[in-house]
């Protein structure tokens, strides 16, 4: 695995040649948590490292290989017009990229940055607070918001949102149960495979900051038993690894996860407690190339 500290400074310097290799291996383009996982699973990181959170009880794996991500998309390796998918540029499919170009690249976009500021105090704008690295890409502090809105919801008014969610995603008649009498279950619905064939689902909604266990998952499997052919599981923490494996596990009925870094795109797609706009950020690609004039 590579060293979990870059000369630079800046830890997430050394994801960036691994994430232009698994969206390579992946097929030019996946979701953030395909690539994650590939990333993890080819460098061998270990759980532990996997597991760490940060202040504000993100992954920090995830985060510093969302900050690598950004960094390639300055550099023009990576496409950041689409939301929720990472995907690869002409360029950046052919383009390998070794440790020292990494640290090389992500000092010039440090210096592109700070001239950037500097200028900007030059004309009067006003001062930026910002460290080395730059504001937090709009994608990710969008979804921040978001899911804390949804973690500042009471229980119930979580549950009531997940109804509305998997109504938009397909479900029909979907009611949440009586909290007094819910048994682990907090609502029901319907999915329609063919115009004769239905599936009852059972999920469960656990408005969560931290992680959700393997035994939430196990106890959750055995309350939906005989009453339902599918549960889902939506939080909007995390799951550790141990509780993916047990929805997984061979022999059982699987049941489906969905974590706080998943359930922000569903919203998104779905335009539900979400307002679209229209921004614009300025290209400092194209104004590096006319510094030198």
């Amino acid at each position: 695995m590579a060293k979990s500290k870059d000369k630079s400074g800046a830890e997430f310097v050394q994801w960036m040649p691994p994430l232009l290799d698994a969206l390579r291996a992946l097929g030019g383009e996946a979701k953030p948590r395909e690539v994650c996982d590939w990333i993890a699973g080819h460098l061998n990181v270990p759980t532990s490292k996997l597991d760490e959170t940060t202040s504000n009880k993100q992954l920090r794996f995830n985060n510093q290989v969302a900050w690598a991500r950004q960094y390639l998309v300055w550099e023009g390796l990576l496409d950041g017009s689409r939301r929720g998918i990472w995907v690869l540029t002409a360029t950046g499919w052919k383009h390998q990229l070794s440790a020292e170009q990494a640290r090389e690249l992500f000092l010039r976009w440090v210096k592109i940055h700070a001239e950037t500021r500097r200028q900007s105090a030059e004309v009067g704008e006003p001062k930026s607070s910002e460290e080395t690295i730059v504001a937090v890409p709009d994608e990710e502090a969008f979804e921040d918001v978001l899911l804390a809105t949804l973690r500042g919801l009471p229980a119930r008014g979580f549950e009531l949102a997940c109804v509305q969610l998997l109504r938009r995603c397909g479900l029909e008649s979907v009611e949440a149960t009586q909290q007094s009498r819910d048994f682990g279950i907090d609502g029901f619905g319907t999915l329609r495979l063919n115009p004769v064939v239905t599936v009852r689902v059972a999920f469960q909604a656990k408005r969560y900051k931290d992680v959700v266990g393997r035994e939430v998952v196990a106890q959750f499997r055995n309350d939906i038993s005989g009453i339902a052919e599918k549960g889902v599981i939506i939080t909007t923490g995390r799951f550790t690894k141990d509780a993916r494996t047990e929805a997984t596990k061979p022999g059982r009925d699987p049941i489906e996860l969905i974590d706080g870094e998943q359930l922000v795109t569903p919203f998104v797609e779905k335009e539900l407690g979400v307002k679209p706009r229209t921004v614009h950020d300025v290209d400092g690609e194209f104004f590096a190339r006319f510094r030198g004039n």
